[in-house]
């Protein structure tokens, strides 16, 4: 599991890689925090292309994130959510408290 951030105009992007499970959720968490409280952003954009795996821990990662993120006084949102981390997502409801973008297509290589 890989957390890539970039930064630019008060927007910090956090690109999560790999399979976000229970053993890689407490290392994704502190590397997340860090980069927030490192940048302290206007937003946040959590994109999750790159996540082939998601389970329940996945949730926790996300609602910390936006824990953090509404004690900045910044907004948070979701993209690039391929469909098993959707249903993940999905089964939690958290598109009633987080911005989560439309679907995005599936890679295919």
């Amino acid at each position: 599991m890989t957390v890539k951030t970039s930064y630019s105009d008060g927007t910090l992007v956090l690109n999560l890689i790999g399979e976000l499970d229970h053993h890689a959720a407490r290392g994704v968490v502190r590397e997340v925090e860090r980069a927030i409280d490192s940048y302290l952003p206007g937003s946040v954009k959590v994109d999750l292309t790159g996540l082939t795996f998601m389970d329940s821990s996945g949730i926790a990662v996300i609602l910390k994130a936006y824990r953090r993120t509404m004690e900045l006084g910044a907004t948070m949102r979701v993209c690039g959510v391929r469909a098993q981390p959707r249903k993940v997502l999905a089964a939690a409801s958290l598109e009633r408290i987080i911005e989560i973008e439309k679907e995005a297509k599936e890679l295919y290589i």
